[in-house]
């Protein structure tokens, strides 16, 4: 059956996987669009409850049973091809759709879709933008690839016709999608994997940008991006940088107590606004900058953007602060690319502590591998650097790349291959006024809460008494 119009054929959906992130608010919109649901999930998690909430039958495992009344099965990337209940639909005659597939199927029935793409920064970007046009009033419906504190969650079903959702070139996913407003935020040399070199992913980018209708916001300091949109025609391109050639550019950039940025913004060579941001790095200015210039796009006041960009304060797993604890502060951070570490630490080292501790679980091996003297002079600016084993995802490690050999290179580091090991290392040695930053793309974020345990278990220890 053809999958563009699909939609319009079938009411009841069965979501293989549907406790994932990308999983979840996709099948929040098809249930409020009147679809009947159903999913499957190997493990419990919030987003799972989240979904139960809404009266969604979940079945915990996956078997060719559960597809049972289903006339359409959608299933996440992380969902092998001989899985029980894909297989089952296979033989039924049920039609299939990858994850992908689906968000651009659903996107096509909003008039109004804003898509952000980028090697990095595409979350705390739709974030931002999400935020500004809820408090606002236009009332968006969101896809998020990290939980949301304003929303509870990663999406949200709107009632308007606008959605704004991240678009992720990994095996060129967004290609699915026809966006109204693009952003190109930036493109690295990352998910070699696939693209092989720089210049493939940019021609990804360019189709991406030839399947938008009305306007690219584009990062015009970034020379990738603009090659991305050479030639572009088809939608109006808007740039946006720290260079005054930019349409939208920053000015007077005026770092602030924990690198808190003050900045004024620069519209066609006019100062329109001033802004106070509440998270660290000029990253995030980059980030603040395209979202204004979505935002003034859609007619929001300056104003009203200032306030909501000063209010924004991040989203899960972006330098997310999980505590103090005997004078060391504990944080995590999704960053898993060189560029991003940089970027991370570079605001770390300007928000006044002691020493910056990275704990980084390195993201598969073919990124540690083609990347590797990226890695070491990332993490290099850290004061210490703890790694974890490398965490395979897809991968077989056919580059006998180990954590080791970075460690080899990076000075003054070690290695450990449990997280407890990890953490009971940073107990041991971290000293008040440290920052202790976990990083990476996978699931480090356990040792950041295995840290906080432990610290907290030394806090609930009773002190030592003098006898006699």
């Amino acid at each position: 059956m053809e999958n563009n119009d699909i939609l319009s054929k079938v009411k009841r959906v069965h979501f293989v996987g549907i406790g994932g992130s990308g999983m979840c608010p996709i099948a929040e919109i098809l249930l409020h669009r009147g679809y009947e649901l159903t999913g499957s999930d190997n493990a419990e998690s919030d987003t799972l409850a989240r979904i139960r909430t809404y009266g969604i039958p979940v079945f915990m495992g996956q078997r060719a049973e559960n597809v049972k009344g289903a006339e359409l099965v959608v299933y996440s990337a992380a969902i092998k091809n001989n899985n029980p209940e894909l297989t089952a639909a296979r033989e039924l005659g049920i039609p299939t759709v990858e994850r992908s597939v689906m968000l651009g199927m659903v996107t096509r029935r909003f008039a109004n879709t804003i898509a952000i793409s980028g090697t990095h920064g595409k979350t705390t970007t739709t974030a931002m933008i999400t935020q500004i046009l809820l408090e606002a009033g236009l009332d968006p419906s969101a896809i998020i690839g990290g939980k949301f504190p304003l929303i509870g969650g990663n999406g949200r079903v709107g009632k308007s016709h606008t959605i704004v959702c991240e678009a992720c070139e990994y095996v060129d996913t967004f290609l699915q999608l026809h966006p109204a407003i693009s952003v190109v935020l930036n493109i690295d040399n990352d998910h070699l994997d696939y693209f092989g070199t720089v210049e493939n992913t940019i021609r990804s980018f360019h189709q991406f940008c030839l399947q938008t209708s009305k306007a690219i916001i584009v990062n015009g300091d970034d020379k990738n991006a603009m090659k991305a949109v050479k030639g572009i025609t088809n939608a109006h391109v808007i740039t946006y940088g720290f260079a005054p050639s930019n349409d939208y550019s920053a000015l007077d950039i005026q770092p602030t107590n924990r690198a808190r940025e003050n900045f004024q913004i620069v519209k066609s060579g006019e100062k329109i606004a001033e802004i106070s941001l509440s998270i660290p790095g000029k990253h995030n200015i980059y980030n603040a900058l395209a979202a204004f210039a979505v935002a003034d796009l859609l007619s929001v006041s300056p104003q009203q953007i200032v306030k909501s960009l000063h209010a924004f304060t991040g989203v899960h797993r972006r330098f997310e602060m999980l505590g103090e604890y005997q004078g060391v502060t504990v944080a995590d951070d999704f960053a898993h690319h060189p560029t991003e570490i940089r970027a991370t630490l570079t605001a770390a080292k300007q928000m006044g502590f002691t020493r910056i501790w990275a704990v980084f679980q390195p993201h598969t091996y073919s990124r540690t591998y083609l990347l590797f003297n990226d890695f070491v002079k990332a993490l290099s600016i850290a004061d210490r650097v703890v790694l974890s084993e490398i965490l395979a995802v897809r991968e077989t490690n056919t580059y006998h790349i180990y954590s080791k050999d970075l460690s080899a290179k990076i000075p003054g580091s070690v290695w450990f291959k449990t997280f407890e090991e990890i953490a009971d290392y940073i107990v041991k040695n971290a000293q008040d006024g440290d920052l202790v930053l976990t990083l990476g793309g996978g699931n480090i974020y356990q040792c950041a809460n295995l840290i906080v345990k432990k610290y907290k278990a030394l806090e609930q220890q009773p002190s030592p008494t003098n006898k006699g």
